[in-house]
């Protein structure tokens, strides 16, 4: 399969460079093994196969060992990769003693962060480690020929799946992920005592990916507690699957703010696979799809910025609401989400509500299918939605 490269390798070598270890997360397939084959180390141990689990797991003083006499025969420190780290959380510990004595560095990977947060087990490293989060393709990182909007909200970005020509086979290769991971992850790991009702969660909540969660209407529908709902969607952010996205609650006046998350599952092909949804969804469904997308580039570009940001969306319970905001240091960046070629400044009425409610906000977008940047008024700019993270990199970048 070609390589295509990815943003975060910078984010990496940083990191390597300063003799820092990495904690590496991200689903199934979004190509963490790929990349960790680009960068030279002194030892790369996948636990992802079976043998080498097993020995580890019979006896993790073999690892030690091995560590230890590379490290010897090193007059540098020496990089170790790890891959699938979860498989056994207890090398957490082993590679922590590692760090603290500087006899090795490490990039360790993993596609699930439940098994490293169990009672009992360690946590993350935090102060020890860089934690990043490796995802599906980004806008920047595709191809220019693959940069076609319908294709993106049917079949997502994960590299295996882009870099197939053939539409049957992306489809076919979606239909066996979505299954490997109620095998692996859900019947496997036991992380559910009934697979049945966590495949009709999962149906539903893919469904509603990018809308307000109703814990207790799912709960209804699935006949299970609600309080199971909001487990089962902890399971999914946990497997990296699903991500969480808090409504913005703060207010400068006294509007009432609305407080319940939103989820946005990790890729819109597997999303559409667990929703059992055909490739020609009504024209009225793009628009939402071409919301979440965007909501998912802008959590990625956050993500990748060396300053800490973060993504809510913003609604108050008259039904003013934004899509996106990006706070990030102390400024606030709000975002509509438009699949029109043509905006006007009607579109970015919640805009205008939204700055004239904070003063840190200091431009807004509306992005959309236009084929040039377009200024819809002071401080609010219509964009397309393919220089969203070349305008948003440098806006951030210079913050």
């Amino acid at each position: 399969m070609t390589y295509l490269p990815r943003k975060i390798e910078k984010n990496i070598t940083a990191a390597l460079r300063r003799n820092k270890s990495v904690l590496l997360l991200g689903a199934r397939q979004t190509g963490k093994t790929t990349l960790l084959d680009q960068l030279k180390s002194d030892l790369n141990i996948s636990l992802a196969q079976p043998h080498v689990r097993h020995r580890f797991e019979k006896d993790i003083a073999l690892l030690c060992g091995e560590i230890e006499a590379l490290s010897e025969s090193k007059k540098n420190i020496p990089l170790v990769i790890i891959d699938e780290v979860q498989k056994i959380p207890e090398i957490l510990d082993l590679a922590q003693d590692f760090i603290d004595r500087k006899k090795a560095k490490f990039i360790l990977t993993g596609s699930s962060a439940r098994k490293l947060k169990t009672p009992g087990k360690i946590n993350l490293l935090p102060g020890r480690v860089i934690s990043l989060k490796l995802t599906p393709l980004t806008i920047p990182e595709l191809p220019q020929k693959k940069l076609v909007l319908p294709d993106l909200l049917m079949y997502g970005s994960l590299p295996g799946i882009i870099t197939q020509e053939l539409s049957e086979n992306k489809e076919q290769d979606l239909i066996n992920y979505t299954e490997i991971y109620l095998d692996q992850e859900i019947r496997a790991e036991a992380l559910v005592r009934n697979v049945g009702m966590f495949a009709k969660f999962l149906e539903l909540a893919a469904a509603e990916s990018g809308q307000i969660v109703n814990f207790r209407r799912l709960s209804q529908k699935i006949g299970v507690a609600h309080t199971t709902i909001a487990a089962y969607y902890q399971i999914l952010d946990d497997c990296l699957v699903a991500e969480r996205i808090e409504s913005f609650s703060d207010t400068k006046t006294r509007r009432r703010l609305l407080q319940t998350p939103k989820y946005l599952f990790f890729d819109l092909g597997v999303r559409r696979i667990s929703a059992n949804e055909g490739i020609k969804p009504p024209a009225q469904y793009l628009g939402m799809l071409f919301e979440q997308f965007i909501g998912l580039e802008l959590s990625r570009l956050v993500a990748l910025m060396d300053k800490r940001g973060k993504v809510y969306f913003w609604r108050d319970v008259s039904g003013n609401e934004v899509d996106w905001i990006i706070a990030y240091q102390d400024q606030l960046i709000p975002i509509e989400v438009k699949l029109i070629p043509n905006p006007s400044l009607h579109d970015a009425k919640h805009l205008r509500t939204f700055l004239a409610e904070y003063d840190n906000a200091p431009y807004a977008y509306v992005v959309c299918t236009a084929p040039r940047k377009v200024k819809l008024a002071e401080r609010i700019y219509a964009l397309p939605w393919q220089e969203l993270w070349q305008e948003l990199w440098s806006k951030l970048s210079s913050v």
